[in-house]
């Protein structure tokens, strides 16, 4: 369907729903094929998300914000669907996006941070909803997220046949350390979560005040996820004493132990930037979106960190003899998607 065709689509779903001659404001564009559009009518301000079927699903979205509404979470609630065209409207939460508040008012970091952790917190000590169906995040996703990074990241530092002969060892000590590392699969875990996609919502009270976006790629899985993505941010620094604070704010509010749970927060510090470094360098290679070359430092630092944990030890020595210091950084990209086409 070209832009022409998707354009049609939209005016017809709104019409649909009676929103006739409505005013469209398409907001800036991230990483995914999924776009959203704030739209206006009457005095009135709804969100428009637009995810192409062909490279996109609604379902999962439309399960888990629908359960997060009803949990009482600030999830924007669904007025509209059409699932099989991959159009919602949505509740408009407004621009109050952390990352926008926080550079017109940083002063407000511990409070909004401390928000933050306090939903996670509390949503980690629900049970487990047997009615609310989602995906396990098991060792062969977390293998799968892992292989990002020989198969997008390592190519361009080592080249393509000597990534394709790294990759069995980088595979069997990320094994060892999932074995050692005994991560708990019984969480809701949003994956995403750090400071872009969530909004200030101060007229709220409680959890509420915290609004919850892209939360589509949500499972089960390790507590400790959600913790390290966002006080290990690709996009912005935060700053070590900040992180500290909310590590003993979110450990004494979940009464989680606290060795295990420094265990699994390096682990799956480790396992997401190294994700995240595979994932930009995909980004560049495959979809030329160079820009996110830029945080490839920030996340290194952040996986420098992660690795000085001892259960990370034997692949500390690894990256440390396969990928020296000076490709830790903002690179070149040397391999296009064609190029890599036999090992990604």
């Amino acid at each position: 369907m070209n832009q022409s065709e998707r354009s049609e689509r939209i005016k017809e779903f709104l019409e649909r729903h009676q929103y006739y001659n409505a005013e469209l404001y398409p907001l800036p564009g991230d990483a995914s094929f999924r776009r959203y559009i704030r739209v206006r009518k009457d005095g009135q301000s709804f969100m428009l998300m637009d995810a192409p079927p062909e490279k996109e699903t609604v379902h999962s979205y439309i399960a888990i914000a629908g359960h997060l509404y009803r949990k009482g979470y600030s999830a924007p609630e669904i007025l509209a669907q059409d699932a099989s065209a991959g159009l919602l409207l949505l509740e408009d939460l407004g621009d109050d996006i952390f990352t926008q508040v926080l550079k017109a008012q940083s002063s407000m970091e511990h409070e909004l941070y401390s928000a933050a952790i306090d939903v996670l917190a509390e949503w980690h000590q629900a049970e487990r909803d047997g009615a609310f169906i989602l995906p396990e995040y098991n060792e062969e996703l977390l293998m799968r997220e892992i292989c990002l990074f020989a198969d997008w990241y390592l190519p361009q530092v080592v080249g393509r046949q000597e990534a394709a002969a790294l990759k069995s060892e980088y595979v069997a000590l990320w094994k060892n350390i999932f074995a050692l590392g005994s991560l708990a699969m019984d969480k809701w875990v949003h994956r995403d979560y750090h400071a872009d996609n969530l909004l200030w919502l101060p007229k709220r009270e409680g959890i509420k005040r915290v609004g919850l976006l892209d939360f589509q790629d949500g499972v089960y899985g390790d507590a400790a996820y959600d913790v390290v993505s966002l006080l290990e941010d690709a996009r912005r620094d935060v700053s070590s004493p900040l992180v500290d604070a909310m590590l003993e704010r979110y450990i004494a509010a979940s009464g989680a132990d606290r060795a295990q749970f420094m265990t699994s927060y390096a682990v799956l510090g480790a396992q997401r930037n190294s994700k995240i470094i595979g994932i930009f360098c995909r980004l560049a290679a495959r979809d030329n979106k160079f820009n996110y070359l830029a945080y490839l430092p920030r996340v290194w630092r952040h996986l420098e960190r992660d690795l000085a944990h001892p259960v990370l030890a034997d692949l500390h020595q690894w990256l440390n003899k396969h990928v020296p210091a000076d490709y830790r950084g903002a690179i070149a990209i040397q391999h296009n998607s064609q190029d890599l086409a036999l090992t990604a």
